[in-house]
């Protein structure tokens, strides 16, 4: 048991029954306030990208038209669940749930106030505190990936098995990226609990990660996960101009729902993860209000969140998609070096203050000399595949062939 009690201090005094109903509670608690806290994201974002285009948004069902989610949710319901001819039946339909269940357990390690005591018992506001909560986290981002690689692959059609393949590559460019960043956090915090992570930025705003490690981990950390959410401007796993819809092309009904639902899910789970590793989590001014200070830390945490999820729709509605070359290049000659230049300079401050300077002055150097030789490969891109010869045949021509082909397989 000391083992269960230096994880959560609810388990001080064993594990009865009463302990095993608190934790059943907090599990539905966290479970019933994220799929509510979904609903209201997916109106809140169609709501403020209306504004931002002087347009209405929904109004119709509901007061404000915040009924218009459960409408929509009933409608897809009720609508008919398609099977594509050439799909393996069993991962196509396993694939929406690989997507949505690394969000909820993300979910369930992020700390969203202090303590309260009941019935004798001290709780953390928080569904589960493993000591290895940060790893938990980067093993749920990369399994989402493979729901999206699954159900590009098993839909059994071009444009899905594309979009899969740009979702892995992305994630490949950017997890390294994320993973240095979360790195730095945990330099810094000395723990891989996002409990101690939040504890050690409650001592106020000067001690919080996004001001004490320099902004700029806070800044890859928002720009990769975006990208690892496939959120604007990173959604070209989900490019209409190329991939018609990307890889649920080729679901309906509720399948179809469970995408869009992950999807929401995650941008409420990843802002509060930011809130929880940069921005101090729960922590905030508390007034000496006896019986209710359990309360402002969960508003505190509330107002954070809301922020950063009003910050993701402002990127959908104001920030153009990004080309795909344009995608990669931002991850692995930005992002990663970047990451990796400021998380060396960190760990020697850490060390003390002339390593701290000697790592800043080789980040330094070594940025002039990857500026240069990314200057020098991008002169001579143009020379490393000469052209060979001209198409053998013109393109009218080629094109009538491909069109009667097509016509006789037809027949």
């Amino acid at each position: 048991m000391t083992t269960f009690a230096t994880v959560d201090p609810l388990f001080n005094h064993g594990v009865t029954w009463a302990v095993l109903l608190i934790v059943i509670i907090k599990a539905v608690v966290g479970f019933a306030a994220l799929m509510g806290s979904v609903t209201l994201m997916i109106w809140f974002e169609r709501k403020a990208i209306s504004d931002m285009q002087s347009r209405i948004g929904p109004q119709r069902w509901g007061p404000f038209g915040l009924l218009q989610t459960l409408a929509d949710g009933i409608k897809l319901f009720f609508k008919e669940d398609l099977m594509p001819a050439e799909a393996d039946r069993f991962v196509f339909k396993l694939a929406p749930y690989l997507v949505l269940v690394p969000a909820l357990i993300t979910f369930s390690i992020i700390p969203i106030g202090g303590t309260v005591t009941v019935a004798g018992h001290v709780i953390d506001l928080q569904v589960a505190n493993p000591p290895i909560g940060i790893l938990v986290m980067l093993a749920m981002s990369g399994i989402s990936v493979y729901g999206v690689i699954l159900a590009g692959w098993s839909s059994g059609s071009k444009y899905p098995l594309m979009s899969s393949v740009r979702a892995s590559a992305q994630m490949i460019s950017y997890e390294a990226a994320l993973g240095m960043t979360i790195v730095t956090v945990v330099l810094a915090t000395g723990s891989l609990s996002t409990h101690d992570i939040v504890n050690a930025q409650a001592h106020g705003i000067w001690h919080w990660n996004v001001i004490r490690l320099g902004i700029v981990p806070f800044v890859v950390f928002v720009m990769a996960i975006t990208a690892e959410l496939n959120r604007p401007p990173f959604d070209v796993v989900e490019a209409e101009s190329e991939l018609v819809g990307g890889f649920h092309t080729e679901y309906s009904s509720l399948r179809f729902a469970l995408f869009f639902l992950a999807e929401f899910m995650n941008v409420i789970t990843m802002s509060a993860m930011i809130v929880t590793l940069f921005l101090g989590g729960p922590a905030g001014w508390v007034p000496n209000i006896p019986h209710l200070r359990w309360v402002f830390p969960i508003l505190w945490f509330l107002a954070k969140t809301t922020g950063f999820a009003f910050v993701y729709v402002w990127f959908r509605g104001a920030l153009p998609r990004f080309r795909y070359d344009q995608l990669m290049d931002l991850g692995w000659k930005r992002l990663i070096p970047l990451s990796l230049g400021w998380m060396l300079i960190v760990a020697g401050f850490l060390v003390n203050r002339s390593w701290g300077f000697l790592m800043a002055a080789l980040v330094l150097v070594a940025y002039i000399v990857l500026t240069r030789a990314f200057e020098l490969g991008d002169g001579r891109r143009g020379d490393v595949l000469p052209t060979v010869g001209e198409r053998p045949l013109p393109g009218a021509v080629l094109r009538a062939w491909t069109d009667r082909d097509s016509r006789e397989e037809e027949e």
